[in-house]
């Protein structure tokens, strides 16, 4: 197993975990994923705090529009491993409810940049922004 196979298997479940779990109302494992130590960024579809200070107050009131959520998947795009920073680019299928709504599915394309602290991973940036099925089919044809 190469050096970016152990770093995707050790940390896609803890993705997954924490994201499910924002998705749910409880943003502690996500706040368990990030370093909180600046700089720290989000360049998000809705939010973009720049620091901890800004990023962890945002977190909080995410989790707290979410709800019943059915489905987190990331399909993983590309992804790489330095000796201390590493990159995931991802396609993110999500069903949950906002705001109390029906549950619904939407999709974002993600980049994710991690550094290493204390030898732990740690997210210290994220950017995602809404993609559709009409964009993934426009990057399917020009393949």
């Amino acid at each position: 197993m190469n050096d970016t196979e152990q770093f995707l298997a050790e940390m896609m479940p803890r993705i997954h975990e924490a994201e499910t779990a924002l998705h749910n109302g409880d943003a502690a494992p996500r706040f368990a994923m990030w370093s909180h130590n600046d700089p720290v960024t989000v360049y998000g579809a809705a939010f973009s705090p720049i620091g901890w200070a800004e990023v962890a107050p945002m977190f909080e009131r995410l989790a707290t529009r979410f709800s019943d959520c059915s489905s987190c998947e990331w399909e993983v795009v590309a992804a790489d491993v330095g000796v201390d920073f590493a990159y995931l680019l991802a396609i993110e299928r999500t069903t949950a409810s906002v705001d109390g709504s029906e549950p619904t599915s939407y999709m974002l394309r993600s980049t994710t940049i991690f550094r290493r602290e204390d030898g732990e991973w740690k997210i210290v940036h994220r950017h995602a922004d809404p993609i559709d099925d009409r964009d993934i089919s426009r990057r399917l044809t020009k393949s």
